[in-house]
């Protein structure tokens, strides 16, 4: 370990644009991900024809090997950040989707049937009941997809790529720097639980009552 600090310092001056290019791709795939995941989960929800004509498709595709499809993309977009920017969101958008989906589906119905006693719109109740309620499960699949990101970012990276951590990953191991490549997996690491960090926070921001409802529910089985 003291030996891979050491080489840490002394690639600091090469580790900057390389991990400055991989967050930049993570970030903006991981926004592609999550909005597209969104907006599927959300259209699975209220389309039962959807829901059956998508789902499988989105299963089939997650049996494709995303290794396999990279090279495709970076002969179809360049070696720019296209190709690893979608490459990000193919890794990270089917978590987003299943647990929309499926919160959004998991809402209590005898709330929902009281909403619509009281003449309440089906955009009353998806605002007020559906989306509260299915927060926590969508929260779930944020943080499970925001964990796959950044090891998307350095696979695009290494099927094609000019910078990144995965392009300083495969120098590093062509070079027989062994110790750099212990480096970079470190940084990797890091930069992932940093995401992960960030979304659990803005979790505990949005979904107060939920972790106060949780405590309580602790302490009553105490």
């Amino acid at each position: 370990p003291t030996q891979i600090v050491r080489a840490a310092v002394d690639a600091q001056s090469l580790l900057g644009q390389h991990i400055r290019q991989t967050a930049t791709e993570t970030v903006v795939g991981f926004a592609l991900a999550l909005a597209v995941g969104l907006g599927l989960g959300v259209l699975i929800d209220v389309s039962p024809l959807l829901r059956d004509a998508l789902y499988p498709l989105l299963v089939i595709s997650q049996t494709i090997p995303t290794i396999a499809i990279a090279p495709l993309l970076v002969i179809w977009f360049g070696y720019g950040i296209v190709p690893k920017v979608i490459v990000v969101g193919l890794i990270c958008f089917f978590p987003i989707v299943v647990n929309t989906a499926d919160g959004l589906r998991s809402v209590d119905p005898d709330i929902v049937a009281l909403l619509r006693t009281m003449g309440a719109s089906p955009r009353d109740i998806f605002l007020k009941v559906r989306l509260p309620g299915a927060m926590p499960a969508i929260f779930t699949g944020v943080k499970i997809g925001v964990t796959y990101s950044v090891v998307g970012a350095i696979l695009g990276e290494w099927v094609g790529g000019s910078a990144g951590l995965g392009i300083f990953m495969l120098r590093a191991s062509n070079s027989f720097r062994t110790d750099w490549v212990f480096v970079a997996i470190a940084i990797t690491a890091l930069l992932s639980i940093i995401l992960f960090g960030l979304v659990a926070a803005v979790e505990r921001l949005a979904l107060p009552w939920y972790y106060t409802a949780a405590r309580e529910e602790r302490w009553q089985e105490l």
